[in-house]
């Protein structure tokens, strides 16, 4: 424990010398919805903390909507007192924020590993899974792409406008998937790149993507599930302050456009033993069978959090590569789990059925439980789509159907633990029927 102190203290410290401008450091979390909660310290304080000072934030703001909102969820939030719980500093976290108008620092804040860990707290609920992993001698290997859209800073009406090209306003005048995209908003695009580098983040392969203003960010792979879902999280969060600087707005939002595709969270993961062999290649590739067997399985319970919103559903079956059944192939995007080409060493599934504001955390675990209960059942999966274009099996395509169907599901409870799914589950059904408090103009042209 001291030697833990004593490394977050030469952190703080050393971050202090280099940054003498930052008087106060923002520490933050990742909340049900994929939002960034948290308090910001004076940067004194913050060294206090790190010497061994309690750090203390209600449990509740674990559990806030999308909006905000309390939600009453059990006992939690109205009967419980709203009470404080512990948390910790995540060390090597600690970085410049260069997007704000004035100095800052920002730093990840977590429950887990603490005494009480926040049962509901998605970094807890993937830290666990990750021990539950390696005590079986399972070591999963990580990388993220992300997709995004730019619109303008400003909105119409509340409405989204095409970011705007510095050659044409005209959206379709965007060259799509072309590398001219890139040069036109070069300036932002590296912005952009070189913060994340900045927060410790390893950007790799930039593309641009089919829709105007969309483009996919790559990550390097990680032997660290939990640093690569930090990765995606923070990288959320400074892109959009990195656009708001450059007169743009960025956003992950699942399907802006009815007309255009929407944006994926897409999820590479390879398992490993303690001697650095591929389990998934073992055995002429079994055991990648039997893992896509289960991640298929247990797929349309995990859509609350694949999908975990109203707009996120949306994107399914939407104009490119986005299913709208459970589904597999080889070198086919067309499938929720893509098995890329690669040699032995590096083979992997891709999962690609989360949308890009889906929690990252929440995510990963619920992908590596797939990969987990398949290789225990050891099933043989349904016929790849490169054998049969047919093949897959349904998943809900409604917030309350998908939440039923998850809330249930004896695995889930097992294996991301109980309490998460209640809770999460009844995060996501009183989301959606708060969202349906409102009466839209289309309702009224239709129906006065």
């Amino acid at each position: 424990m001291k030697s833990h102190a004593s490394t977050l203290l030469a952190e703080v410290r050393t971050f202090r010398q280099n940054h003498p401008d930052v008087r106060y450091v923002d520490l933050i979390a990742l909340d049900i919805p994929g939002h960034f909660y948290g308090k910001r310290y004076p940067i004194e304080m913050l060294e206090k903390v790190a010497a061994g000072s309690p750090l203390k934030l209600p449990q509740n703001a674990v559990l806030l909507g999308v909006q905000g909102g309390l939600f009453k969820i059990g006992d939690y939030c109205f009967n419980d007192g709203d009470p404080d719980a512990n948390r910790r500093l995540v060390p090597g976290t600690l970085k410049p924020v260069s997007w704000e108008s004035q100095p800052l620092g920002q730093m990840l804040i977590t429950s887990d590993g603490t005494e009480a860990p926040i049962e509901f707290e998605p970094r807890e609920v993937l830290a666990k899974v990750l021990e539950r992993l390696q005590h079986k001698g399972i070591h999963p290997v990580v990388a993220f792409e992300l997709e995004f859209y730019l619109f303008d800073k400003k909105l119409d009406n509340g409405l989204p406008q095409f970011a705007r090209d510095p050659l044409s306003d005209d959206p379709d005048d965007q060259p799509n998937l072309h590398i001219e995209r890139l040069s036109r908003f070069g300036g932002v695009l590296d912005d952009m790149a070189q913060t994340a580098k900045d927060q410790g983040i390893d950007i790799t392969v930039i593309t641009a993507e089919i829709g105007p203003g969309q483009f996919e960010i790559n990550f390097g792979h990680l032997d660290d599930g939990m640093r690569a879902a930090d990765w995606a999280a923070l990288f959320c969060r400074s892109t959009r302050g990195v656009a708001l600087k450059h007169g743009y707005r960025a956003s992950f939002m699942a399907k802006p456009y009815l007309q255009y595709p929407g944006s994926g969270m897409h999820v590479h993961v390879s398992l490993y033993d303690g001697a650095g062999n591929n389990l998934l290649a073992a055995h002429q590739q079994q055991p990648l069978r039997h893992a896509v067997a289960g991640c298929l399985e247990l797929l349309p319970h995990c859509m609350p959090i694949f999908s975990p919103n109203h707009n996120a559903f949306r994107r399914l079956g939407g104009t490119v590569n986005a299913a709208t059944r459970a589904s597999w192939g080889f070198e086919d995007r067309d499938a929720c789990v893509r098995i890329p080409e690669s040699d032995p060493r590096n083979l992997r599934i891709e999962h690609r059925l989360a949308s890009a504001d889906a929690n990252p955390y929440l995510v990963l675990a619920a992908i590596l439980v797939g990969l987990e209960h398949g290789l225990e059942t050891k099933r043989e999966p349904i016929a790849p789509l490169n054998e049969d274009r047919s093949s897959g099996t349904d998943f809900p395509l409604e917030m309350l159907d998908a939440v039923r169907a998850m809330q249930h599901q004896p695995v889930l409870r097992d294996k991301l633990g109980a309490e998460f799914v209640d809770v999460y589950c009844e995060n996501k059904r009183q989301d959606h029927l708060a969202f349906q408090q409102e009466i839209n103009a289309r309702e009224y042209r239709w129906f006065l």
